[in-house]
């Protein structure tokens, strides 16, 4: 199934590793090149073995160590077309670049992950979905406010690996940053604030997930505690009580875990192929003749308000 290790979460730099068997994905790269090698070791995984890079947006935070840590490992980066334009401008490196648009899905080797747009202040910001073996992974991260597609695009996942960035009464109160600052931070195309954040994941939450990762948290307008603490009482609330809820740190990984807990891992196998299923004894039979429902069809543009 699919695992996910955060190796770092915050203005300094945001980087995570979803894997499945031998396949290994970066998703952002906003570390040094050393750390990542590091934090990569610290979680188990050689820094040489990884599959892909996937890119959510170009800002600094998310890109930073790409150049020196690709100078020595051929790894193909996959962004949007717009997200590559800028950021191979500052990398000498010699990249490959597998390059998609907003809203479409790929595949790297047997993981699926699907894009979609998100509304932040860089030039073609996304989230990802990623789908394996009964698995599946929403990772959201910089976005200024919660739309119909995001939701739509995450429920059902078993684990979110989201940001909450700050508080709205620790921000209002800060001192160190100027009003326009804080404007910028709060608008709508800049963070999620914990009650966003919490809202959020009240929606998506289902029987399904079970696990929440919150990163990019403000060192000044936030703190792990009143982050998790805001989100486990929402779903707590809403009657989701067996969702665990986690904070990323900048300083130190969190373990490479699965993403589903595996009693219901397999559980989902036993249900999809029942010991006397018509699709193992009679392949002739009407469930091999019914047709499949169809999945519906979504419009990017019509969904991303």
């Amino acid at each position: 199934m699919l695992k996910l290790a955060v190796l770092g979460s915050g203005s300094s730099g945001n980087s995570a590793l979803v894997c499945h068997e031998d396949t290994r994905i970066l998703v952002d790269a906003g570390l040094s090149a050393r750390q990542l090698c590091s934090r990569l070791q610290e979680v188990g995984v050689d820094p040489d073995s990884l599959t892909a890079i996937v890119l959510t947006h170009e800002h600094g935070d998310h890109t930073r160590g790409i150049d020196v840590f690709c100078r020595q490992r051929r790894i193909p980066i996959y962004a949007t077309i717009h997200t590559c334009a800028i950021v191979r401008e500052g990398i000498k490196a010699g990249v490959t670049w597998r390059q998609f648009d907003a809203g479409n899905s790929f595949q790297i080797n047997g993981v699926k992950i699907d894009s979609f747009s998100v509304p932040h202040d860089a030039i073609d910001p996304v989230g990802f979905r990623f789908q394996c073996s009964h698995s599946s992974l929403g990772i959201l991260s910089d976005v200024g406010h919660v739309t119909r597609m995001i939701v739509d695009r995450l429920k059902g996942v078993d684990t979110l690996f989201t940001e909450s960035n700050y508080d709205d009464v620790l921000l209002q109160n800060d001192t160190k940053r100027p009003w326009a600052t804080k404007q910028r931070i709060s608008n709508r195309h800049g963070h999620l604030s914990n009650e966003q954040t919490a809202e959020l994941i009240s929606e998506i939450a289902g029987p399904s997930l079970t696990r929440v990762v919150l990163g990019h948290l403000s060192s000044d307008c936030n703190t792990p505690e009143l982050a998790a603490r805001v989100i486990a009482t929402r779903l707590r609330e809403r009657g989701h009580t067996g969702v665990t809820v986690e904070c990323a740190g900048r300083d130190a990984p969190l373990p490479l875990v699965p993403v589903v807990h595996e009693a219901i891992y397999k559980a989902r196998f036993s249900e999809e192929i029942p010991a006397k299923s018509a699709r193992v004894c009679e392949p002739g039979g009407a469930a091999a003749n019914s047709p499949a429902p169809l999945a519906p069809e979504w419009n990017q543009t019509e969904w991303a308000f």
